[in-house]
This record gives C-alpha cells, structure tokens and sequence, in this order.
C-alpha cells in the first residue's frame, strides 16, 4: 500500500468517488464527512496525507488545515475546491497547506501531488534522524561535559526514539523539565506540543479538569466546555512533572487513561481520545511510596517504562565550572555588565560546594554574584556566605557500631578516591575540592600507591 489518506469532504456522493478512485491507485483510503470526524480519526490512526474539500459545514478545509497541524506539524495537507480564486489559495498556504488543487483536476494530478507530499515528509523525518545521529556529544539545551554526562547522552538519545513513557528522576533543581523537553525535541513527535503540567501547582479539586477536560456546566464554572491537556497534547507530549504529588484518588484515573489512550471530561458521558507521549518527573522514590501505599504500584509501572536518573550536581566534577560560566556569559549579557569569568579562588569555592540545590541553586548564586560583581570578574566576596564558607572537609559518620569503623588513613584514601572519581580523574579539579596543594595531592597517591615521591 503506497499511502494511508484520509479524505474529507461534506458531499458523500464526492467522497465515495475520490475515495474509490484513490484506492484502485494503490492507497489506503479513510473516508470522513466532516473535520471533526477527520481530527478525531487523527488522533486514532497513522495517517500519511490529508485530503480536504474546502467548502464544507461547521468547519471548512482552511480552519481543518490548521487543526491539523496543530496536531501534526509535518503532516501534508491538500486542499481542493470548485471555487479556485487567489485569495483562496493565499488563505490556504498561510493556513499550511501542501497543496491546493482547483476543481476539475485529473486523479492523477492529485495521487501525484499525495506522493509528493509523502516523500517530503519522510524526507524531512529523515533529516532529523540523520541530524541526531551526526550531532557531536550533548543533547538539546544540556550542559555538561563529565562522564556522568556523556553517560545520560547516550541514554536520551536511546529514549528519544521511542515512544513508552519514560520517568525522569532525580534530586529537585536537577534539570527534569530541561530533560523531558529535550526528548521531546529530539524525537519522533518533535513538531507536535510539549504541555507541561505540575501536579503539586494544581489544586487537587482542579486537577482531573485540568488533565482530561470539562463540559460545559460540568461545575459552577464551567461557562463553556473545555479540552484536557491530554487531547492538548496530542501527536506531542504531556510532561506530569512532580507525580509523586499527584493525589492518591487521581491516581486510578490516570492510570485508566494511560491504558486506553482515552480521557473522560468532566461532567461527560463519552471518552476522547488522545495521542501523547507521556514523560513524568519526581524527586520522591516512587518504589518506597507505593509500598507505603501513598503510590498506586500498577501506576508506577505503567510511567516506568523507561527511567532517566539526573545525577546530582555535586557528582559532576567540573561541570560546575562549565555551567557556572554558561550563566555567567548569559545573566551578564541581560544585565549589560562586562564581566568576563571567576577569579582563581572563587572558581574553587564554586567546585569545593557541595550544592545541596542543583543546577537551579548554581544558576541563583552567579545571578548575585553578577548583581553585586564590582569588576570584570567576580570574587569570592561576590558569592553567597554558604558558598564561601563551605568546608569540603566536613564529614558525618553514623555508624554506632565499631566494628564498621576504619581507619583515618582509610577514610582519607576513599574519600580522594571518591573526589577523583567525581572529576574524571582531574588531579588540578580534585586538589581544589579538597583545598589542598597539588603536589600534596600527587604525593598522597604516590605514598599509598607505594611509589616513590614525585612532583608534577
């Protein structure tokens, strides 16, 4: 079969004729009297082209033009009509069309101009896919440039060509939001809608109409009825950010949708159905809570497809640094001050803090610290006190039990072991965390490899 096509028009005798004509040419062929009927159909089946008359009832090929693209960006559409004027055919461009063809027209010149459209969509699928597949080491807007970093590359580029739900964890200030919209933007749904909603910013009785929609009348409000953002998000991607809040009586609700690709409105008798990719995103353990009971299990593993875990700022080494100069280039600009990098000693209490805060915390501290840099470059006095006060030194040991204790000199060798670990093996970025010399470092390693001392 060549190409799938839905044909829309209000003229059944028309319909059933274009339709069968366009079969006996090779291409599966959905018939439709209506753009509503041809939207819901979208969302439902795979679909290659649209082929719409222009004048029809309620809704005409022009304004169907644009709901569908709304859906389906890359979508071609083409449009025909017995009444081909210019201005028309202007309205039907900006619409987005692919094509407008005048009325009477051979189906051959249209079962062309479906191919055509065919082949530059696959075309341009094509372009992102190689696009991806050359691009050098990163993803989308992500910063970084450590292991750990290389590492959560490598996953997203995996994850960005599926289409499972993927759970995005880590700690709060990680980057979640930044992640999910990055597989978004490198996958396959990538010219459809990112609608991102936060669990916890919704008041709990708000909720379920935020997600699937109302009826008009539905509750004291609902002046008008109202589409979820789940049918919003259609043929793109809804990202649940904060789940783990999501309250417990949604939670059945939500799983029912996420099985049958369907949502119930509010105050409405019938399903509709939606299209999207679901991406979630917590800073809870949603493994503990669903065995305290605070997490409905089967909905942990209906979001769980895939899991993405964001590791902690404080473990990638001189991302720090990368980051903190991203900001500083960027939150600079904006204030229209000319600073051009960190001193020497406020470079090493940026690496030596442990940000407890993440990438959000480290993005605030060089916001202050431009805000108060008096100098082309910004010092230690310019940092928050908790970011020059940090010891890197400061340890905290739990056990009760003696047995489990070790030695100072053993504490000290995992400790830098965990430190190089961190930096990729950096002995210049490790010897600023730990606010030693570093020939004091190279001498440390050489004393417990058994070697004889060096320097640098």
């Amino acid at each position: 079969m060549r190409a799938s096509v839905i044909v829309v028009d209000d003229d059944e005798g028309m319909r059933d004729m274009l339709a069968a004509r366009l079969r006996t040419r090779g291409f599966g062929v959905a018939a439709c009297g209506s753009g509503a009927e041809a939207i819901e159909r979208l969302l439902r089946d795979d679909v290659d082209v649209v082929v719409s008359d222009v004048n029809m009832k309620h809704m005409d090929g022009v304004e169907l033009c644009r709901r569908v693209l709304e859906h389906r960006p890359q979508l071609p559409v083409i449009l025909i009509t017995a009444f081909g004027s210019m201005e028309l055919a202007i309205q039907a461009i900006r619409a987005g069309a692919y094509d407008f063809i005048p009325k009477p027209f051979e189906i051959e010149q249209l079962a062309l101009a479906i191919e055509r459209g065919v082949t530059l969509a696959r075309l341009k699928d094509e372009v992102q896919r190689l696009r991806r597949a050359v691009a050098p080491i990163g993803f989308g807007a992500l910063i970084g440039e450590s292991p750990q970093m290389a590492e959560l590359y490598r996953l997203l580029g995996k994850v960005a060509e599926s289409t499972a739900p993927v759970l995005i964890t880590g700690e709060s200030g990680t980057g979640k939001e930044l992640v999910a919209r990055a597989i978004h933007d490198a996958g396959v749904r990538a010219g459809g809608p990112f609608v991102a909603v936060n669990c916890a910013a919704v008041p709990a009785q708000l909720l379920e109409s935020e997600l699937f929609g109302h009826e008009k009348g539905a509750f004291t409000d609902a002046r008008a009825a109202r589409p979820g953002l789940f049918v919003a998000a259609s043929r793109g991607t809804i990202f649940l950010d904060e789940i783990g809040e999501l309250p417990l009586e949604m939670q059945p609700k939500l799983l029912r949708a996420l099985q049958e690709h369907a949502v119930r409105p509010v105050g409405a008798a019938a399903e509709v159905p939606f299209d999207a990719r679901v991406i979630a995103a917590t800073n809870r353990n949603l493994e503990t809570m669903a065995l305290e009971r605070t997490f409905r299990e089967d909905l942990y593993f209906r979001i769980c497809v895939l899991q993405v875990d964001l590791p902690p700022l404080r473990s990638r080494g001189g991302d720090v640094l990368v980051l903190a100069r991203h900001f500083l280039d960027r939150i600079a600009a904006r204030a229209q001050k000319r600073i051009v990098g960190f001193s020497p000693e406020a470079a090493q209490k940026l690496m030596a803090y442990a940000w407890p805060g993440n990438v959000r915390e480290l993005e605030n501290c060089i916001e202050r610290a431009v805000a108060l840099a008096s100098f082309d470059r910004v010092a230690v006095s310019d940092l928050p006190e908790k970011v020059r006060a940090f010891r890197a030194s400061q340890l905290v040991l739990s056990s009760e039990d003696p047995t489990t204790l070790v030695t100072l000199e053993e504490l000290e060798r995992g400790y830098v072991a965990r430190v190089l670990e961190a930096v990729a093996g950096n002995k210049a970025a490790a010897a600023r965390i730990l606010g030693i010399e570093r020939k004091t470092l190279y001498r440390m390693l050489d004393r417990w490899a058994g070697r004889a001392p060096h320097e640098p």
